[in-house]
């Protein structure tokens, strides 16, 4: 059978939920964003995979939707995520293989190849920059391009917590919808990584909104040991991310053999709004690395 779900017992008792569809000679692992969302979001890659020897493994972290979901939030960390990837990793005998991670899973993604690089064929950096401080600056300079009045509100109901206010969470989709997908509705995959999301996770890491990062990744910044990573790495970014594209950009020279590709149409859901080259760049950094080898 060519499409398989496995549950990954890991070190620690947990469990973890993978599913491997396609068949070929390049595998890619899967890392979703949030963090604590969902493998979901990811769905259209099963469509761009068909018929080009392509094998792809979804994965739910510890703490997402399909995996045990522990009322501990002393496991969400990067050091204890590293290592899971790397158990889900030999739990699929995967070598020479590609990590992609969007978002978070991005930030997932470089942590990893900075411990384990050795497995891997090359990385795919998805919407996501190489430190929060550059992160939390953009956003909030994109949240103030909004109507004064609007960006008054949100501040003044954050500053209350009182994040649960009905205006409020209408303002942040009125955002959401220029920065994180464009795609009007939300496409079904979008909505149910979002329903399905832990908010001990990503409160733990994050914090409670996307404007104060006040959560254990508020000081986090991969910049000075990108150059460690040696593996070839493309890094896709949106025109209307609400990752900051130039910065983006900037990342290529920080790494010893990176590309960047930024979506002329894309937010930080550029798989949805901007699909086709978001895609495109995929396939054309696959073709070239498996030309090299």
């Amino acid at each position: 059978m060519v499409d398989q779900s496995k549950i990954v017992t890991l070190s620690d008792g947990y469990h973890v939920w993978t599913r491997k569809e396609g068949e070929g000679p390049i595998k890619i692992l899967l890392l979703h964003g949030g963090p604590g969302m969902t493998h979901e979001y990811l769905e259209p890659f099963s469509d761009f995979i068909k018929g080009k020897g392509i094998e792809i493994i979804y994965y739910d972290q510890l703490g997402s939707y399909n995996s045990d979901q522990p009322d501990d939030a002393s496991l969400w960390n990067i050091p204890r995520f590293c290592e899971e990837v790397e158990e889900v990793r030999k739990a699929w005998g995967l070598d020479n293989f590609y990590l992609y991670g969007q978002s978070w899973g991005g930030m997932l993604a470089m942590e990893y190849a900075t411990r384990y690089q050795e497995h891997l064929e090359a990385l795919i950096d998805s919407n996501m920059v190489d430190d929060m401080d550059d992160y939390a600056s953009y956003v909030n300079k994109l949240r103030d391009s909004m109507d004064p009045e609007d960006v008054s509100y949100m501040k003044k109901i954050e500053a209350e917590d009182k994040l649960d206010d009905p205006h409020y969470n209408d303002l942040v989709m009125k955002l959401y919808h220029s920065c994180i997908c464009r795609v009007n509705p939300w496409p079904d995959a979008v909505n149910r990584s979002f329903e399905h999301t832990n908010e001990q996770v990503y409160v733990t890491l994050q914090g409670p909104t996307e404007f104060t990062i006040t959560g254990s990744l508020g000081k986090w910044s991969i910049r000075d040991r990108l150059k460690d990573i040696k593996v070839p790495t493309l890094l896709l970014g949106g025109k209307y991310d609400s990752m900051n594209p130039d910065v983006i950009k900037d990342m290529a020279g920080r790494f010893l053999n990176a590309t960047a590709h930024i979506c002329p149409k894309g937010s930080h859901f550029s798989i949805f709004d901007d699909a086709e080259d978001y895609f495109g760049a995929i396939e054309s950094f696959l073709n070239k690395v498996q030309k090299t080898d």
